[in-house]
């Protein structure tokens, strides 16, 4: 087991609720059994496995952090597509291996976020073989900067919000 320098946000349970209902983009949830798994999932950080019933919703996470802070992000706030279970989970396992949808050699974003919303800075982050490690040192770099308050992980490729780290209070 790999511990973390970091705690791995996923998506609340608070803002899960509402999603399955209607995205950030106010459109309605559609379910659907994913044959084959593989996606990342953001509400239990792990991925889909064969057969689980999911959906692909649209999500904002600064819109949602700036809501609970008080920020506003404006222009910096996004949405795009996450995947998360159709029903209530009991979330990500309490005892985890490194970082989520950690593969060494993929590439992420790192953005940097002050406690006004705004975009501070980031990285591009090609995950090592010692994927932990490189994780761990791309947050301690961003929270070196003591205006960033929140860290989010994106997939290069795509763009897709993978997981938030926030400044430990």
């Amino acid at each position: 087991m790999t511990t973390t320098a970091y705690t791995p946000r996923p998506i609340t349970p608070d803002a899960l609720a509402q999603l399955r209902d209607v995205d950030d983009a106010g459109r309605p949830c559609v379910a659907y059994v994913d044959p084959e798994g593989g996606d990342p999932l953001r509400c239990c950080l792990r991925a889909v496995e064969p057969g689980e019933r999911v959906a692909l919703v649209s999500y904002a996470p600064l819109r949602r952090w700036a809501a609970e802070s008080g920020a506003w992000p404006g222009a910096y706030d996004e949405q795009g597509p996450v995947f998360i279970h159709a029903d209530p989970c009991e979330g990500p396992a309490r005892e985890r291996d490194g970082y989520p949808y950690s593969r060494a050699g993929a590439l992420r974003t790192v953005r940097r976020y002050n406690a006004e919303g705004r975009i501070v800075g980031g990285r591009l982050l090609e995950i090592p073989a010692e994927e932990t490690k490189g994780f761990d040192a791309a947050f301690d770099e961003a929270f070196a900067d003591p205006e960033v308050v929140l860290v989010h992980v994106r997939a290069v490729e795509y763009g897709c919000f993978h997981f938030e780290v926030r400044r430990d209070a």
